[in-house]
């Protein structure tokens, strides 16, 4: 995927992951588009991991991967930060 595609891909999975896991995270248009890069990492490598794909483009399946992976680094960052 390109760099472009990446940080659109990466601000609608940071803004649907903080809409699943409201809470105090740090915020802003960065930060969001940052975790849901970040996400979309850690996602499409547990993907691949147990099997279940990877994050590949802006498909149904690599949103879903990206989001979990967004999910997993807002819980720990709100685990680490107590």
């Amino acid at each position: 995927m390109g760099i472009l595609s990446w940080i659109v891909m990466g601000l609608i999975v940071g803004v649907l992951a903080k809409f699943i896991m409201p809470g105090k995270d740090p915020g802003g248009f960065i930060v969001t588009t940052l975790i849901g890069i970040a996400g979309a990492f850690v996602g499409g490598y547990i993907g691949s991991f147990l099997g279940l794909g990877a994050v590949t483009g802006l498909n149904l399946g690599s949103l879903l991967l990206a989001i979990g992976g967004a999910i997993i680094l807002l819980i720990l960052y709100r685990v680490i930060k107590r």
